[in-house]
């Protein structure tokens, strides 16, 4: 097969280092390594609110310690300032198989972000088969562009994007391992796959998308190829194998060394790692009542409703599946380990904008090939797996909870009329909130892209949490709006300060990384109880929208997920 030697697969285990396959086309600067005296101090300042006075006192003589002339955090920053000379960026790849490879937690929930599309006004298959037609012929018109550099180069706040990300999106894939996972990423020079993959009652199919010439099927082609697929997989006892993927690492890298034991399955799961994207055809989702509504299409986005519904319409490992259901309800889904949050974005927003257009006139229709069905051999053992991923995933879905919501007490203009930043308000408003609840502040990270930077990916923006606690504390007094303003503007500051490629916590992964690669004992400052309190984070939040070049009308906007 032709696509079978367009990806190059790495080794569960290993890491390919993303500055050896991925470059920029317009120059940025590299990422900065923070000077260590900042970081120290900033990291101390986030623990005042988090820990008792005691603790603090403790753990700022661990720190004036470590970072003492000649001590072990000059020595580890030097490591660190020779790494970034050397490297296109210094802490890319170590975040990205710290955070992302090396987890064995789940990548449903835990991890993969999901985006919920508008409603889409059909509620039938054949609406549901027309619509998936434009989508992926949105997508391959966006892949396109890629492929022509002829995506326009993204601002942010004035600051040129990296645009690498979307060069990692189109025939990637996640490989389980039973210590570590590994990327299968698409080299670049090489001819890429020229198929998708589609999945409807838990039975995948391969789909060429272009025709002999190269060019992309029309939307009357893709949707007469949808029609064969219905056709072909219309019995509803299939095992929802892709299940497996949902569950812990550890527990479906070793499912997947039974799984690709025999040559079908090994033949069948390749084809799905190295197709362009899936296309996953779900069943309806369960009626509710209107109120809970947004929240059931959330999560049925976000895991697939549970191994009787549509998670086994699913390969979690994937980068980017598109969710077309066949009552109108749409999504993504997406593996963060190649990509963050605004690429994703904005391809979505793309392939909006593409399926408003009215129908192009019908082509000719040209004889195609069938779509090909991929077959796996399920084994009593693979069965044990697969009744353990139901179960695991079951459980899992259980116990989450999931509320949607409009907040309708004011808008974009209140804020506008105090002058404060409305994510730094919205910021502010969750960790009150959170003080509300529970009568404390607590450890939390908002993701900040660093796409500024040469193959930068995030960092974390800390909470401005002294001032939080003093407008907490005070919100029945006459001074809240100064107190507010005084919170709000300490969060954009701080901001500021992560996307410039100054904050901490990526800073203090690699002096810790640093350390253990060296071998020797490490500090005692990243075996502090503070340390773990502070990394800990009981609130992850974000806000991602799609980033235009100045020159692109605005559209409708989106909700993604948070990262």
């Amino acid at each position: 097969m032709l696509a079978a030697a367009a990806c190059r697969p790495v080794a569960p285990g290993a890491f390919q280092p993303l500055s050896r396959c991925l470059t920029s086309s317009f120059p940025l600067p590299r990422q900065p390594v923070p000077p260590l005296a900042q970081t120290l101090e900033r990291y101390l300042r986030s623990l005042e609110v988090l820990v008792t006075p005691e603790e603090l006192e403790e753990t700022r003589q661990l720190v004036e310690e470590f970072g003492a002339p000649g001590g072990e955090g000059e020595r580890l920053q030097a490591q660190l300032e020779r790494r970034a000379a050397r490297m296109e960026n210094w802490i890319s790849d170590w975040w990205v198989q710290s955070a992302y490879l090396e987890s064995r937690l789940p990548l449903a929930v835990h991890s993969s972000p999901a985006v919920v599309l508008p409603k889409q006004d059909y509620s039938d298959w054949r609406g549901q088969l027309r619509f998936a037609a434009k989508l992926i012929a949105g997508v391959l018109d966006f892949k396109a562009k890629i492929d022509q550099q002829a995506v326009l180069v993204e601002y942010r706040r004035g600051h040129v994007q990296c645009m690498a990300q979307y060069r990692r999106l189109f025939a990637s894939c996640r490989l389980p391992g039973p210590k570590h996972d590994g990327l299968l990423l698409p080299p670049p020079g090489r001819r890429p796959p020229t198929f998708i993959t589609v999945v409807r009652n838990f039975q995948f199919f391969q789909l060429e998308v272009y025709n002999s010439d190269g060019t992309p099927l029309t939307v009357d082609q893709l949707h007469q190829q949808l029609q064969r697929i219905r056709g072909l997989s219309w019995k509803t006892d299939k095992e929802p194998l892709g299940v497996l993927t949902s569950d812990h690492r550890h527990t479906w890298g070793q499912a997947y060394s039974t799984l690709m034991r025999d040559r079908l399955n090994r033949e069948s799961a390749r084809c799905i790692q190295r197709s362009l994207f899936t296309v996953c055809l779900d069943a309806p989702v369960l009626k509710v009542s209107d109120e809970r509504y947004p929240s059931r299409v959330a999560a049925q986005m976000l895991h697939g409703g549970g191994s009787y519904s549509n998670s086994g319409n699913r390969w979690f490992d994937k980068s980017l599946q598109f969710i077309v259901g066949e009552d109108g309800v749409c999504g993504v889904l997406y593996e963060q380990a190649v990509a963050d949050g605004s690429p994703i974005a904005t391809i979505i927003d793309h392939v909006l904008d593409y399926c408003k257009d009215p129908d192009t006139p019908r082509a000719p229709m040209t004889p195609l090939p069938l779509p090909y069905k991929l077959y796996f051999y399920i084994t009593p053992e693979i069965q044990h797996d697969i009744e353990r991923a139901k179960q695991n995933l079951d459980i899992l879905i259980t116990d989450l909870d999931i509320s949607c919501f409009t907040f309708r007490g004011f808008g974009q203009g209140l804020p506008k009329r105090l002058g404060l930043g409305p994510d730094s308000l919205l910021q502010v408003a969750l960790q009150l909130a959170y003080y509300r609840t529970h009568g404390s502040l607590c450890a939390t990270s908002e993701v900040a892209s660093l796409r500024r930077f040469h193959l930068g990916r995030t960092d974390a923006v800390r909470p401005a949490a002294p001032p939080v606690l003093r407008l907490a504390r005070a919100m029945d007094d006459e001074e809240t709006l100064s107190l507010l303003q005084a919170a709000v503007e300490s969060q954009s500051a701080r901001t500021e300060q992560v996307l410039a490629g100054q904050g901490f916590d990526r800073h203090l992964l690699g002096l810790k990384l640093a350390a253990i690669g060296d071998g020797q004992r490490l500090p005692e400052i990243f075996m502090d109880t503070a340390f773990a309190i502070a990394t800990h984070c009981r609130l992850l939040t974000g806000q991602v929208c799609p980033l235009r070049p100045p020159s692109y009308p605005p559209s409708a906007p989106q909700h993604p997920s948070s990262d």
